[in-house]
């Protein structure tokens, strides 16, 4: 299994076939299964000093140190509630591996049949930055993630410092 991650081009309309669904602030988003490694439950995080406010911190992966970015965070979106635990996608993104912290984890659908759409106007721009576009699907819209995009810490909303 190759450790990049084809994103679905807007223009083509091309898209993988299936999908690992999750949802962050209410949010529907999907990845494309490729790029997906496992989903686990949360996970025990240690904190890194001085670190951007979208990492979290750090996860122990059998024996792999897994940076975890929390999406609330990386895509401008309110912080989850307290005592809300979030759950890990974890992912393979520019030759490594990384987890994201989402609020929910959904089901993994296949979306062959669908159309990628762009991404509406209307949604915040810290967030269409980091997904390659839609799929309308029957009662949803699924917001198609990147992965490489979502990881990158760099392109998070400016705060006011890191982790202490």
């Amino acid at each position: 299994m190759s450790l990049t991650t084809a994103s679905p081009d807007v223009r083509t309309g091309v898209q993988p076939r299936q999908m690992c669904t999750f949802w962050v602030d209410g949010l529907y988003f999907g990845l494309d299964v490729s790029a997906v490694q496992e989903v686990l439950r949360y996970q025990q995080l240690t904190v890194v000093p001085c670190a951007p406010d979208a990492v979290h911190g750090l996860i122990n992966l059998r024996g792999q140190i897994v940076t975890a970015v929390d999406l609330r965070c990386r895509l401008g979106l309110p912080a989850r509630p307290e005592g809300d635990l979030p759950m890990n996608v974890v992912c393979r993104s520019r030759g490594e591996v990384s987890s994201l912290l989402v609020d929910d984890i959904g089901d993994v659908i296949d979306t062959a049949d669908v159309e990628l759409q762009p991404a509406p106007t209307n949604l915040p721009s810290t967030v269409q930055e980091a997904v390659v576009g839609v799929l309308p699907l029957p009662g949803a819209i699924l917001l198609v993630l990147d992965a490489d995009r979502a990881v990158d810490v760099t392109a998070a909303p400016d705060t006011t410092g890191g982790n202490p």
